[in-house]
């Protein structure tokens, strides 16, 4: 009798891509069965993933979804401590064979990069992480021999053969690493094929089912000879599930079956299945620059914990069949996603005038129309989630993108997928908890700051679309022609003069570039006020909280009043550069006077100067006045900063 291993009962676990395929089966199985384990779901909701794949999950005690990045250093160190976290189950990925020839940086981004700052975070955090289980796949040992009657073994030489397979390859080679470096409790698991229902169709099973429904050809890459192994996602779960519990530290686990069929095959059972006639569906396309003929596992290891494939195929198939045929829509439009070769029979450049070509006949078809519906990206961000509560608020029809703003591609899906009359553009890096972050994480500054509003704004201008781009005021700072207490404030034309932060400097650079976009309207604000006095970036809860402060006059924004008007710009087409903040400057002291006057007659605070405050910030920080001339000629109605301050924030909060 094989001898097994001790069980392993974990507290709160983080499971990484949570709203994947996949990893979404497994959630909800561990939610469900395990009501005594706090579970922690993370995804960023990229294209392929679906928070309504969670919705058995999301009514329970002891489930918590996050939307984030893993890739995100600052938000993973973040929920290991906050959340208390002692396993990590590792299913975040890009995983599509096909755009990994096509998009490969985005799979190193991914794969390797999210899966370094997992691995580092575990690190930091010490011995708090007592697993920490890496999903890996089947393909990473590369082609099988057709002729062998053998599995390949977990002990067996990696040898990747596409992007998608290289890049999981070289994560393992990080988990790897770390258990013999920093004796982090790892686990690998390498499975083969998955197939079930809420698989996003371009996976070959879910492509099938939904085009043979329609009555649409198949495509067969090369001839179909290439022979899979398919588990069904359940038994999948269930296979986590043992790995989880009874896995040992530093092993590798394969997730097999030894029922093997090649991708003909498979047409020709879904064919069967809806009573299509075969010879009129199947249709052989051109192969992949390079598909690996075969994978077959050993899974003996596995079984050897307790696990065994329990659902025959063709029960399977008739499952997830019928799953497709009662949720044709879940995914929405996945027209891209069926064809033979999704982003990959046409260049980026081809597939992008594709999708405009598609939004400038909508756009003509509804030109007497007068709805309203915007993209907007920062969900997660203040100003995203105020302008989605005033949408709301407002009728408006609206969406958040989901893609990264630097991943061209994702932008133009986005535009594809809501076809907005309008952009705003709330995304960006200001630092966290400050712009002093920015100092120590400048490519990543550069890429969301710079590269990603480049990008929204040139995708934007091919779709003839308007974007509403919050930008920021903090790119000035007084001087000889705009001295202090002068009342001559930066205009809309002047130049940029602040470089004393990094997190400045990207934001001149890229408004800078942006005059030449005519589609741009770029909103300069300033330390951002709100009458939401519990939130942290809100400018009178920052300075509130420290226990000095400088006392120096400087132009800011009133969101509650200016951010409504921000949704009046946009129908009204402004464009070009403004700068959105309230007339006139009002100082730190008189700030927190009225904070004291409104709210705690008891507070108390003290200044320093410029010089005392340079030695607990790493990057100067700008002050200075912005002419609001322009906005108040547009808006007469425009408010004073201090009026702004008092009617907007403190006489709705007031105490005293």
């Amino acid at each position: 009798m094989t001898h097994q291993p001790e069980k392993y009962t974990p507290k709160t676990i983080l499971i990484t891509g949570a709203a994947g395929f996949i990893a979404s089966h497994f959630t909800n199985r561990l939610v469900r069965n395990y009501p005594d384990y706090k579970i922690v779901a993370l995804d960023k909701l990229d294209y392929c993933s679906s928070l309504k794949n969670l919705l058995p999950a999301r009514a329970s005690p002891n489930f918590k979804f996050l939307k984030g990045d893993i890739a995100s250093a600052d938000l993973v160190n973040h929920i290991l401590v906050d959340e208390g976290v002692d396993t990590i189950m590792h299913f975040a990925a890009q995983t599509h064979v096909d755009n990994s020839f096509g998009n490969s940086f985005e799979f190193t981004t991914n794969n390797i990069y999210g899966t370094h700052v997992l691995l580092e975070a575990c690190k930091v955090t010490r011995h708090q992480i007592t697993r920490f289980i890496h999903v890996s796949t089947d393909e990473v040992y590369g082609e099988t021999d057709c002729d062998s009657d053998v599995g390949n073994p977990e002990a067996s030489q990696l040898l990747p053969t596409n992007p998608y397979s290289a890049t999981k390859a070289g994560a393992e080679m990080l988990v790897m690493a770390y258990r013999q470096s920093y004796g982090l409790p790892t686990i690998t698991t390498r499975g083969n094929n998955v197939y079930g229902p809420n698989q996003f169709p371009e996976k070959l099973i879910p492509k099938f089912l939904l085009l043979a429904m329609q009555g649409q050809p198949l495509p067969i890459h090369g001839d179909g000879s290439n022979v899979r192994s398919y588990l069904y996602c359940e038994d999948v779960a269930e296979a986590f599930e043992v790995v989880l519990h009874r896995g040992v530290v530093g092993n590798v686990y394969n997730i097999g079956t030894k029922r093997e069929r090649r991708v003909l095959d498979v047409a020709e059972d879904i064919c069967k299945l809806l009573n299509q006639d075969t010879s009129k569906l199947i249709k052989f396309v051109e192969n992949r620059p390079f598909n690996d003929q075969r994978y077959f596992l050993d899974d003996q290891k596995l079984k050897d914990l307790g696990w065994q494939e329990r659902t025959p195929w063709e029960e399977g198939l008739k499952i997830t069949m019928d799953w497709y045929t009662k949720n044709r829509d879940w995914w929405g439009d996945v027209s891209q996603a069926l064809l033979p070769h999704p982003r990959l029979t046409m260049g980026a450049t081809a597939y992008e005038e594709t999708c405009f070509e598609e939004y400038r006949k909508w756009t003509r078809e509804r030109k007497n129309e007068t709805g309203l519906r915007f993209l907007i990206y920062g969900r997660t961000g203040w100003i995203g989630g105020l302008l989605g509560k005033l949408c709301k608020e407002q009728g408006i029809e609206f969406e958040y993108g989901r893609g990264r703003l630097e991943d061209r591609v994702s932008v133009v899906d986005d535009l594809r997928r809501v076809r907005p009359t309008h952009v705003f553009n709330a995304a960006g890096i200001t630092g966290r908890p400050n712009v002093d972050w920015c100092e120590s994480h400048k490519v990543e500054t550069i890429r969301v700051n710079v590269a990603g509003t480049l990008t929204l704004a040139d995708v934007c201008k091919e779709a003839g679309l308007l974007v509403i781009n919050f930008a920021t005021g903090c790119i000035f700072e007084y001087d000889e022609k705009h001295p202090e207490g002068s009342g001559i404030g930066f205009k809309e034309e002047d130049k940029p003069n602040f470089t004393g932060s990094f997190y400045s400097r990207t934001k001149a650079m890229v408004e800078e570039l942006l005059r030449e976009y005519d589609n741009v309207c770029t909103l300069r604000v300033r330390m951002p006020i709100s009458s939401d006095l519990s939130n942290p970036r809100n400018f009178i809860t920052k300075i509130s909280r420290y226990n000095k402060v400088v006392n120096i006059p400087n132009s800011m924004t009133v969101l509650d009043e200016l951010l409504p008007i921000s949704i009046e710009m946009a129908k009204r087409d402004c464009r070009g550069i403004w700068n959105f903040t309230n007339p006139g400057v009002v100082s730190h002291n008189e700030i927190l006077e009225m904070y004291k006057q409104y709210i705690d007659p008891n507070f108390t605070w003290s200044n320093f100067n410029l010089e005392e405050q340079a030695k607990v910030i790493v990057a100067p920080r700008s002050n200075n006045e912005m002419d609001a001339s322009k906005m108040k000629k547009e808006f007469p109605d425009l408010l004073n900063i201090k009026e702004s301050i008092i009617k907007y924030v403190f006489e709705p909060n007031k105490k005293t």
